[in-house]
């Protein structure tokens, strides 16, 4: 049994704010999309170049946050960052109609989630390590469960018709207080362990296998495709192809979001009993009818149930796919869960990009639809031979076991 530690509690609790805030953020913007679009006159390939700049910059961000940390430490990144995630919300806020004022706001806000992405997971995996178990799937639930109340917040803005800045801006001095208050509870540098030297990283890169890691992480590409056309696009959908109204439209980012806590937190009992390849299988079975729900739903009540049943589905392809790759990694150092990871912006790119060169979204929702069938094909890579030396997680102990 391990010796779980008050400071290890208090950094665990500052992890799960920084999840809460960063899911809240993001979600309080994304769910405005229509707004900012009629605020700023944009037409729909310029609004899809907007929300392009978000996942592309955010990549920027991830890659720069990581190279600070073996100088500064993930905490202190962290601790920078999300205050000005918070603060580029506002901006974006604030822009009116400049258009080039949104244009630097936007790249701002993806380079500031980018950073604090990278920080809070390297929180998280420390926490992981300190605690012996498996804990990532329930920091993302707690992304997700804030995501939820900052869909429901965009759904009371409009109803209210908030201007886009008050919109922003509560919810973003919350996120500020929040990681003002708990930022100083982090694990510090000296806590979270040595960070390997680029010899050690380059020489462990060499005992990953990259076949098994581009079977999932093709996976996890289409997965990250609709994810993105739901993120981005579902509000907008919502208003646009089904008529509804700008209240209800947020909604389909919440009902997405409260179906992936829901199914997330009895998938691992699936894993265990049948298998990760089955679970996947079935999983993205369900997201493809709830896909193409989304693509044929004649009004906005159907659009709702399928984009929940869409969430129910293929909520489990990402956790699953890191699990995956710890099992064919070797060097305990991560190499293959941040070679996976990369398939995960690569996805959210391509997704922003196809949504947005597609005028008619009831056909650019077809195509992450149609991807969803690589998922099925596909599934039976996420059983991966175990290499040896590989670090993973015992499905019954929820301990680490080599």
């Amino acid at each position: 049994m391990l010796d779980i530690t008050t400071r290890d509690r208090e950094a665990r609790f500052a992890a799960y704010a920084s999840f809460a805030i960063q899911g809240l953020c993001f979600a309080s913007l994304v769910t405005r999309v229509p707004q900012i679009q009629k605020a700023h006159h944009l037409s729909d390939g310029a609004v899809g170049l907007v929300l392009m700049l978000v996942p592309v910059v955010a990549g920027v961000g991830s890659v720069l946050a990581g190279l600070l940390f073996s100088r500064f430490g993930s905490a202190l990144v962290l601790r920078v960052a999300q205050p000005l995630v918070c603060l580029s919300i506002i901006f974006v806020g604030l822009t009116g109609s400049n258009n080039l004022a949104l244009y630097i706001a936007t790249p701002l806000f993806g380079l500031f989630v980018g950073a604090v992405d990278a920080a809070m997971n390297a929180q998280a995996v420390t926490v992981e390590r300190k605690y012996g178990q498996s804990m990532l799937t329930g920091f993302y639930s707690v992304w997700s469960a804030a995501g939820i109340l900052g869909g429901l917040w965009a759904a009371l803005a409009n109803k209210v018709n908030m201007s886009l800045f008050v919109g922003f801006a509560i919810p973003a001095v919350l996120g500020i207080a929040a990681s003002v208050l708990t930022g100083l509870k982090l694990f510090r540098k000296h806590e979270e362990g040595s960070a390997p030297s680029a010899e050690e990283l380059k020489a462990a890169a060499k005992q990953v296998p990259w076949r098994p890691i581009l079977i999932v992480g093709a996976a996890m590409c289409c997965f990250y495709i609709a994810d993105a056309a739901v993120s981005l696009y579902g509000t907008k959908y919502m208003t646009d192809v089904v008529k509804s109204t700008t209240t209800i439209a947020p909604i389909a980012y919440v009902v997405y979001q409260i179906a992936m806590v829901v199914s997330r937190a009895i998938a691992d009992f699936g894993v265990r009993r049948y298998g990760a390849a089955l679970v996947v299988r079935v999983g993205a079975l369900v997201g493809l009818v709830g896909m193409l729900g989304v693509v044929l739903a004649p009004n906005w009540p159907l659009a709702l149930i399928a984009f929940t049943i869409m969430g129910l589905g293929l909520c489990v392809v990402a956790p699953v796919s890191f699990t995956a790759a710890g099992k064919v990694d070797p060097t305990g150092l991560g190499v293959a869960v941040s070679r996976v990871n990369i398939f995960n912006y690569v996805g959210f790119v391509v997704g922003a990009v196809l949504m947005g060169a597609i005028p008619q979204l009831r056909i650019a929702f077809a195509i992450p639809a149609a991807l969803i069938i690589v998922i099925i094909v596909l599934a039976k890579g996420f059983e991966p031979t175990p290499v040896e030396g590989a670090l993973t997680f015992s499905p019954a102990l929820e301990r680490p076991v080599v």
